[in-house]
């Protein structure tokens, strides 16, 4: 991936980033040179080299204590989810920061998680397509208790809806330059997706059983994780503002990711068409791929799915022959879930 135009920030705070490519974005950190200060609830312990500190993200007193006087040019949130944690942001680092680089997701597109929200088939999304300027935001809601907000919201529109508003949060009135990387779908890593949605796949065909597709399944988009994270940098060292689509130029819907995942293995794949609710992961019955000339217009450059797919499909082939565990693979209707909470 080609450089945006910036200095790379010498002093960041991720919050997050203890896990598959939340990993790799603090190695590239590093390896740039910055001191990196990584925090996280303290169930998982920082990589070497890497200043630690223990708190809860939606405890506001708790945070702003637990960081003490520690000032940064930048901070990456790999686990920002609600509006409600968004304004504890918005205050904690206020004074302490003077950019902040959300990582966000493709779902915040998703048509049916909002009426809001107006795809034209075969057209790529852009970016304003969800503004986060003039998105409605509602703190009053539970954000904070999952069975309470089940009664507002399926997991799906939870999860976009969260992360929507969550942006519109930090573009109003915040007191440091604000930008969201929306990501598309991540694949690649072996052993570290846990999500286990490439594993589904590549077992699934491997032992020639039929995939679950819908009966005419639209495209969706698609990001290597090293490439995510190199993006996330990337944008924390430019100067860029507001929302920044994140993803491989190529489309694919769920049959043509089946294909190049079967031709890797050596093998056929095979279908059937789902019922009701249980379409595999990557099966979409409604367009929302997303536009990326934005992102091209900062200088950043997503290889094809192509190029990158045959190695993450080793790797994810690797790890099953190893007997690594993989976690069950999120359900069509709720990927969004997983989409973000993989940093």
């Amino acid at each position: 991936m080609r450089n945006v135009t910036g200095n790379p920030p010498r002093t960041v705070c991720v919050i997050g980033g203890s896990r598959y490519f939340g990993l790799h974005l603090v190695s590239l950190l590093r390896e740039s040179g910055a001191r990196v200060t990584l925090v996280n609830r303290g169930s998982t312990p920082p990589p070497p080299g890497v200043d630690h500190v223990v708190a809860d993200r939606s405890d506001e007193a708790g945070l702003a204590a637990a960081l003490g006087g520690r000032t940064f040019d930048a901070v990456i949130d790999q686990v920002l989810y609600t509006p409600a944690d968004a304004a504890v942001a918005r205050r904690v680092f206020d004074g302490r920061t003077e950019r902040y680089v959300m990582t966000s997701t493709m779902e915040v597109y998703d048509p049916a998680t909002s009426p809001l929200v107006r795809t034209a088939p075969g057209v790529p999304v852009p970016e304003e397509t969800v503004d986060p300027a003039a998105w409605p935001v509602d703190l009053t809601l539970p954000w904070h208790d999952p069975a309470a907000l089940a009664r507002h919201f399926d997991e799906a529109t939870r999860y976009a809806e969260g992360k929507r508003q969550a942006e519109a949060v930090l573009a109003r009135d915040a007191p440091f330059a604000w930008a969201s990387v929306r990501s598309a779908h991540v694949l690649g890593g072996g052993a570290r997706d846990f999500t286990g949605r490439l594993a589904h796949y590549t077992e699934l065909i491997a032992a020639g059983r039929p995939v679950a597709v819908h009966a005419e399944p639209q495209p969706t988009s698609f990001v290597q994780h090293e490439e995510i994270a190199t993006a996330l940098l990337r944008v924390a060292a430019s100067p860029a503002v507001g929302p920044v689509n994140a993803c491989s130029p190529d489309p694919l819907d769920v049959v043509a990711l089946c294909e190049l995942i079967a031709d890797r293995l050596g093998t056929t794949a095979r279908y059937r068409e789902a019922a009701g609710t249980d379409a595999s992961p990557f099966s979409f019955d409604r367009w929302y791929p997303m536009d990326q000339r934005r992102a091209a217009g900062l200088g950043l450059h997503f290889s094809p799915t192509a190029d990158w797919l045959p190695a993450a499909v080793a790797e994810a082939t690797t790890t099953a022959t190893a007997g690594t565990p993989t976690a069950a693979p999120i359900a069509a209707t709720a990927t969004a879930t997983a989409t973000n909470r993989k940093a």
